[in-house]
């Protein structure tokens, strides 16, 4: 890594060599335009054989396997499983509501470093990696390429990101699920404060358009806790009005809807096959990123 990416407050060069040692791959085939670790959903001509299909003319007489034909007579090709490169488009929260954080860190700085660790194992690895970022629309948005001087412009673009206003994260996901037109691993960093049948819908359209989904959901400790010790003025970071309260008048009322709200979430995920990681930003987030890579795992993630 450049030395002077490596002064970027959201890059930590020892977890990224930490990391390295797992390799990021896709749960569902992919699409690309130059071999790689990934399988593809075309046949090709990698060393991981497929199956037997009969010969057809047309077909690469290089491909017949002769002991087939000499045990049956008949002319036999072998296929292989096609290995293609990833395109990794990550797409994290810049609304309001992720400037909050408890614990001496965001839940915007804690996404911003999980970009930034994913992006970059992404190029290192040889696979593309792109960026958007989201709001009241899409603010910002980086095509997923290979060359490792691209990292410089979504580092960039990860470093100038703030997060403000209301979220339109619905909107921008159903519109990303259309533009992003290969199939890819696309990645969403948010702490998803938006109707989870509405975030489910947005599942389904991925999945529909055949993407590799997967999703880390941010929350910090006092959002799940709520431990408020004397009356409170809670703000709306995305602008509606504030609420006064007493937070032991309300707070069995707020763990209530706060359990209903993540089981409706887990729902959504489990109906729409994502790979789900709810995380407390109070945890290392290298820790976190080092399940994600070794549920995808050749031998651990689905395949």
């Amino acid at each position: 890594m450049a030395a002077d990416q490596t002064q970027r407050k959201f890059l930590e060069p020892a977890v990224l060599a930490r990391l390295a040692a797992v390799p990021l791959f896709a749960r569902r085939p992919m699409q690309g335009n130059v071999s790689g670790r990934h399988t593809s959903p075309h046949r090709g001509t990698s060393v991981e054989f497929a199956e037997y299909r009969k010969y057809v003319p047309g077909d690469d007489l290089r491909r017949l396997d002769w002991r087939a034909h000499g045990r049956t007579d008949r002319y036999y090709i072998k296929e292989f499983e096609a290995d293609t490169n990833l395109r990794c488009c990550l797409v994290i929260d810049t609304s309001g509501s992720m400037k909050f954080g408890s614990t001496g860190i965001t839940k915007f700085e804690y996404a911003q470093r999980l970009a930034a660790a994913i992006s970059y194992l992404a190029i290192q690895q040889g696979d593309a990696a792109g960026l958007a970022c989201v709001s009241d629309g899409i603010v910002t948005e980086i095509p997923a390429k290979r060359n490792p001087a691209h990292l410089r412009l979504m580092f960039d673009l990860l470093e100038k990101a703030k997060p403000t206003g209301p979220t339109r994260l619905i909107e921008s996901l159903h519109q990303l699920a259309e533009t992003i037109s290969q199939r890819a691993l696309v990645i969403i960093i948010s702490d998803f404060f938006v109707p989870p049948e509405e975030l489910r819908q947005c599942f389904e359209h991925f999945r529909f358009r055949k993407h590799d989904l997967a999703a880390f959901h941010l929350l910090d400790p006092q959002e799940v806790e709520f431990k408020f010790q004397r009356p409170t003025r809670f703000l709306d970071p995305e602008g509606g009005p504030a609420i006064f309260a007493e937070p032991s008048e309300i707070a069995d009322r707020y763990h209530k809807a706060l359990t209903a709200y993540l089981t409706e979430v887990k729902h959504a995920v489990d109906t729409s096959g994502v790979d789900y990681h709810r995380v407390l930003i109070n945890e290392s987030y290298d820790a976190g990123l080092m399940r994600f890579l070794a549920g995808r795992s050749k031998a651990g993630g689905v395949r």
